[in-house]
């Protein structure tokens, strides 16, 4: 399966669709704290993958529905240079059926998300880019992504 890319100009580009969950609320849904209904999720349409990226990357608003919390302040590289962004804690991401929890950093600016690298290899995600898609990697009994060499 794969997930194509949105019909605007997007030369070179790949985009997904990703839906986020706040790992902090399903736990305190696992123990009872809360209702299965109130963990905050959401989808986002648009995702920029990047592998030139490190991280998930979430605008402010989208950070600030899924109510996660905040983990450290850094400096990061980005094209205006050197500048300070908010990391934050406890973003699990679905997509193509997998899961992950990841770190993600505010997107400064409010810009659409960015899928980058770690979420990507930890999921076992891959570009075509050739066709402009973002594809899942095999994970079965005879062939797959996940390694302990």
């Amino acid at each position: 399966m794969t997930m194509p890319i949105q019909s605007q100009n997007t030369m070179g580009k790949v985009f997904t669709q990703l839906t986020i969950i706040n790992r902090a609320d399903q736990i305190r849904a696992e123990d009872g704290t809360i209702l299965p209904e109130q963990i905050r999720s959401l989808t986002l349409e648009n995702v920029l993958v990047d592998t030139g990226a490190t991280t998930l990357c979430l605008p402010s608003d989208a950070i600030a529905s899924l109510g996660l919390k905040l983990l450290k302040e850094v400096d990061v590289a980005t094209a205006m240079g050197i500048g300070k962004a908010r990391i934050f804690r406890d973003a699990t991401l679905s997509i193509f059926g997998r899961e992950g929890t990841f770190e993600c950093l505010e997107s400064p600016g409010g810009a659409d998300g960015l899928l980058g690298v770690i979420p990507l290899e930890a999921l076992g995600l891959d570009i075509d880019v050739q066709n402009q898609t973002l594809k899942p990697l095999p994970i079965s009994p005879t062939d797959t992504y996940l390694t302990i060499l």
